[in-house]
């Protein structure tokens, strides 16, 4: 997952191979400095220009052994200090041809420090200096004096730009995993604010808004019989009541993120579909059939809302008496049925004012859990909607 607040990026260590080079051209410097002042203390004892020679050399080695501590950046105070160490050598070269080989580490601290057009020039200058300094110690003639520092610097810078377009290429690729990590984050975050979406707004059609459309008939019922029969006008109202307390209850589950009302408290699936209604003129009636099992709480969760919403669905368009639910065990999945005795269709409806939610979330709720939605329908002869839904094998 993304760079997200649970999974922040960090920035990558130096690579080992940049440290490895690093440690092998300081090291190389030093001993190539030190065999230097052997050979000409060894070849030269007692010259006057001895003191200017050890004094340039331990100043030039110092001042090497400062260059980690201003970093690779080229900042101004980075290519001041190059700038010194160069000068510093050429001096001493002067004074001593022997320094000459020093350049070599040279070559790569200028390719880490200079932008590599100036690099490269000055890597070139440098060897100029270095085949001149040779051939200055050289009795005679010798091609390889001419033509070996140019292969060497040659070599090295080759190496070196070789290895720093690998560097940008691996950067490159890393920035590139990033980008994506971070892209996938936030899809995956998208993604789950929508399926949340999702899920609350069936919650809400299968709860509160059937709750809120049970309480606008049974409200209406009793107006209608308000002055003709105010016993019967009056149990509406108490039953509107209940429902509306109830639906408060579920209000406050669905801020929580809790069960169904009907499910908690240790209710079973079989006792919550056996309390639900249909409203005041449709009887319902449940049957329960195999041996029942233990089920998931998504598993019950999910068959007592479809059968609130079927439910729903029988008291708004159906027209039916009586509304039959049979919850069955079957081993392998467990099937929920609802059948009504109502005027049927011959092609799902959608409701006048353009709600029509009931079915896609009954099927988004059944395919979640892998499961089936089957309804069948004959106009005049009624409705039978059924949801299966596969459960694990028990241990």
């Amino acid at each position: 997952m993304p760079p997200t607040e649970e999974h922040p990026v960090t920035p990558a260590p130096p690579r080992d191979d940049t440290r490895t080079l690093a440690t092998v051209a300081h090291t190389a410097f030093f001993l190539l400095l030190g065999a230097s002042v052997a050979r000409f203390l060894l070849r030269h004892p007692g010259e006057p220009r001895t003191p200017w020679v050890i004094a340039l050399s331990v100043t030039l080695a110092l001042l090497y052994v400062l260059g980690p501590a201003l970093g690779a950046a080229p900042t101004r105070r980075r290519l001041l200090w190059f700038g010194l160490v160069v000068t510093t050598w050429v001096v001493l070269v002067v004074l001593a041809p022997s320094f000459a080989w020093c350049a070599v580490p040279l070559f790569f601290t200028a390719l880490r420090t200079l932008p590599p057009r100036a690099a490269i020039v000055l890597v070139a200058l440098l060897t100029a200096f270095v085949v001149t300094a040779q051939l200055q110690l050289s009795k005679s003639f010798d091609p390889n004096l001419l033509l070996a520092p140019p292969a060497v610097a040659a070599l090295a810078t080759a190496v070196f730009v070789h290895m720093e377009r690998q560097a940008q290429a691996q950067r490159a690729l890393i920035d590139d995993l990033i980008r994506t990590r971070r892209e996938l984050a936030a899809t995956e975050r998208r993604e789950g604010t929508l399926a949340e979406r999702q899920r609350l707004s069936m919650e809400i059609h299968d709860t509160l808004a059937q709750n809120l459309s049970s309480q606008q008939m049974l409200l209406q019922a009793a107006d209608r019989t308000w002055d003709t029969d105010p016993a019967t006008a009056r149990g509406h109202v108490r039953t509107a009541t209940g429902i509306a307390a109830h639906g408060l209850a579920e209000a406050r589950r669905l801020v929580h993120d809790l069960a169904p009302s009907e499910l908690a408290d240790g209710a079973g699936l079989a006792e919550a579909l056996r309390s639900l209604d249909a409203g005041p003129d449709i009887e319902v009636r449940f049957h329960l059939e195999g041996v029942p099992a233990p089920l998931p709480d998504r598993v019950q969760s999910a068959l007592l809302r479809i059968a609130q919403g079927a439910l729903a669905n029988v008291r708004e368009h159906s027209g039916a008496r009586t509304a039959a639910l049979t919850l069955s065990f079957l081993g392998d999945q467990v099937v929920l049925d609802i059948a009504d005795d109502g005027h049927g269709f011959s092609e799902p409806r959608t409701d006048a004012d353009g709600r029509g939610h009931g079915l896609p979330a009954m099927r988004a709720r059944v395919r979640q859990l892998g499961g089936t939605l089957t309804i069948e329908s004959t106009p005049g002869e009624g409705t039978v909607l059924s949801a299966a839904i596969p459960l694990e094998p028990a241990p």
